[in-house]
């Protein structure tokens, strides 16, 4: 867990801010969302929302009185209390990808399979610049679709003693999830009294919010577990192409979910989600580390501040199809505006490649490369005496050097940020040493890490609780 203590970069003026305010307002209560499930429209019809069918129409004032009764700030516990999070405040907490059909192994792109979940987890565990595997880290398609979830958590709950994310497929799933974490951590009451699991709930944009989504969200919600609440946004395609329009819609979409959740158990830790880029307006397909997506973090990371309400943006994301130049700048494009919007949980922050379709090994290693260094980079500098070093100026004097000054020797080990992928060999070195690009070298670590990997204790009540519940979850589905 990363605390950002650098000053946020907001460039929303006040009078920017009032017309997206007139704008998301209208949208709500003129336009309206859909709600595709039942429960949905009866409860916000109850509360006094105007509803024809599944559309409802709000009093944006009553959404405004909702979403402040969810807190600004939450705790998050894992397995390992060492590993606990908070998010809120000036707290980066980060996850790895999440949502990939497929895998790709050097060259090789295929479907992703358990094997690989369970090799995403072991990498979640080994690298502490990550506090969570994420979710659905690569799908595991050699698995059974109707329970391959109850696999998926046993593997995140096991091989990492992080905190991981609820399935949102069904409400079925996700009731399965919470029984597994009351299992790990005590009970109900425990992971009420302090959350074990955030869950991604996703808006079908334009203004819809679909069933399973919503199902999804009402058992977590009535555990008391936090709900990220995320528009889906390509501008182009599921937005107008305007950022200011497209931010409106993000706010109402946002915050009608976020009331829904205040409606089912007020004070339901929340989260205001961003998931926006740009289409390509010439084939149509989605883009990731565009300029467009840069302004949108930093526009609603001040957004999801003047709500009080923490923020989930950003991440590595890009659209290259393998680990290139592409790749690196257009993730630098996304991950420098996710720290200077000052987020609060970062999904995607290590693997994501080909626009979200791609689990990628080398490109894991890479983002934990591009994620420390970020890191360092906005840890703010100390000045004082012996920062200032007036000792080694007296030492080295004029003309000299200061490689064997008592400062330089000191503090040599940890004075700049030592990276673990990059390379600065000279050429003939470099040559010697087998010219590997970065992806090659790459591709060593992440097998070393996986060679090296060593899994955290369990205790063996509770590892024997899991196996007893996918054992009867397995029989009860048919398995």
């Amino acid at each position: 867990m990363f605390v950002n203590k650098m000053p946020r970069y907001e460039i929303l003026s006040e009078e920017s801010m009032a017309t997206l305010n007139a704008g998301w307002k209208r949208i709500v209560s003129e336009i309206g969302l859909e709600f595709a499930s039942p429960w949905a429209v009866d409860m916000l019809k109850e509360a006094g929302q105007e509803v024809t069918g599944e559309l409802v129409k709000f009093d944006p004032e009553w959404i405004l009185k909702q979403i402040a009764k969810a807190p600004s700030e939450f705790d998050l516990r894992a397995r390992n209390p060492k590993r606990n999070v908070h998010i809120g405040g000036n707290h980066m907490v980060f996850g790895g990808v999440y949502g990939p059909p497929f895998v790709l192994e050097g060259s090789t792109r295929r479907d992703g399979t358990f094997n690989d979940f369970q090799n995403f987890c072991k990498l979640a565990q080994s690298f502490d610049a990550l506090d969570s595997v994420g979710g659905v880290v690569v799908e595991p398609n050699d698995l059974s679709l109707d329970s391959r979830h109850l696999d998926m958590v046993m593997a995140q709950a096991t091989l990492t003693d992080k905190f991981f994310m609820g399935n949102v497929v069904s409400a079925e799933n996700a009731r399965d999830v919470i029984a597994m974490t009351e299992i790990i951590h005590g009970g109900r009451k425990a992971i009420e009294e302090t959350p074990a699991l955030i869950s991604l709930i996703n808006c079908n944009s334009p203004l819809r919010w679909d069933d399973r989504m919503l199902d999804s969200m009402r058992e977590y919600a009535l555990a008391g577990q936090p709900v990220v609440f995320t528009p889906f946004l390509l501008m182009g395609a599921m937005s107008p192409v305007t950022i200011p329009a497209t931010l409106a819609q993000q706010i109402a979409e946002a915050l009608t979910g976020i009331a829904l959740a205040q409606l089912i158990r007020p004070g339901t830790p929340v989260v205001f989600g961003s998931f926006l880029s740009n289409v390509d307006m010439q084939s149509g397909s989605p883009q990731f580390g565009t300029p467009e997506s840069g302004i949108g973090l930093l526009c609603t990371g001040q957004i999801a501040r003047s709500f009080n309400l923490p923020f989930r943006g950003g991440g590595t994301l890009n659209s290259s199809q393998t680990v290139d130049a592409q790749a690196g700048y257009q993730t630098l494009m996304t991950m420098l505006p996710t720290f200077l919007a000052g987020t609060n949980w970062v999904m995607h922050s290590a693997g994501w490649l080909e626009g979200g379709l791609v689990s990628s090994y080398d490109k894991f290693i890479v983002d934990i490369e591009i994620l420390q260094a970020l890191m360092a980079e906005f840890t703010p500098l100390e000045f004082n005496e012996a920062s200032l070093a007036f000792d080694a100026h007296q030492e080295v004097g004029h003309g000299g050097h200061f490689l064997g000054a008592a400062h330089t020797m000191e503090r040599f080990r940890d004075c700049f940020y030592r990276p673990f992928l990059t390379n600065s060999d000279n050429y003939d070195r470099w040559t010697r040493l087998g010219a590997k690009d970065t992806r090659a070298r790459a591709e060593e670590i992440w097998k070393k890490k996986l060679e090296e990997y060593v899994q955290p204790e369990m205790d063996a009540s509770i590892l024997t609780g899991l196996q007893d519940y996918v054992a009867k979850r397995k029989s009860e589905l048919g398995e």
